[in-house]
């Protein structure tokens, strides 16, 4: 596993972590996400600067190699023509010309190795940016879920939570109703079968003063 990608499993684990335990982690999220479009945007820039070298090594290998060839190709025809001493200059130009072919080969190998681990990571990173922005519609769905349910709730315990009280206070309401109803009944009945009859008739001095003081009391209570 290369370090490149432990890197990026840490990094990963961690978001994961801290994304349980944030208070606002759509805000994280956005945070997270713009680091890593830049840090995109400049992994992008530095690929392209290095296939442009890339292209570059190779072309120099490219006319080394060229070089090589028809210097080799020259030093076959002196020693044909006889020139010894120009074929051996000739040649002493070809072995140059195929040193830098080897050298500027082995740059251009590695500089091909490296686009291509460039371009894993860069690959990496759009397939992690790509999840993170997932995680954002996922958090920003859960929060929305998490508000609907809470305005829920409390809706629910406004429409549930005077109803006992409304109860009582209804039940009361009949009681005294009944109440009233029954004792206008009992009255209504002592004065049918003359209960009163006893002394007390209308007129008496002490019954009318029982009566004023009950008004009096009546009008208090008012």
């Amino acid at each position: 596993m290369s370090i490149w990608k432990r890197m990026r499993d840490i990094t990963v684990a961690t978001l994961n972590e801290r994304l349980e335990a944030a208070e606002d982690p759509v805000r994280m999220l956005d945070h997270y996400l713009a680091g890593m479009r830049d840090q995109l945007r400049q992994s992008e820039r530095l690929h392209q600067q290095c296939a442009i070298h890339a292209n570059s090594l190779r072309q120099q290998y490219l006319n080394a190699l060229e070089i090589k060839e028809k210097r080799e190709s020259q030093a076959i025809l002196a020693l044909k023509a006889g020139e010894d001493n120009m074929a051996r200059i000739i040649l002493q130009e070809k072995m140059q010309a195929e040193e830098r072919c080897e050298q500027f080969k082995g740059l251009y190998e590695q500089s091909k190795e490296s686009l291509t681990e460039m371009e894993e990571q860069i690959a990496e990173l759009r397939v992690d940016y790509e999840e993170a922005a997932s995680k954002r519609s996922y958090y920003i769905a859960r929060m929305e879920s998490a508000r609907l349910q809470h305005r829920m709730n409390a809706r629910m315990n406004t429409m549930g939570g005077n109803m006992p009280r409304v109860y009582d206070r209804i039940n009361e309401h009949v009681t005294d109703m009944e109440l009233e109803a029954r004792s206008m009944r009992d009255l209504r009945r002592m004065t049918q079968e003359g209960t009163y009859n006893s002394g007390y008739g209308q007129g008496h001095p002490g019954l009318e003063q029982e009566l004023e003081n009950l008004r009096n009391k009546l009008k208090g209570e008012e």
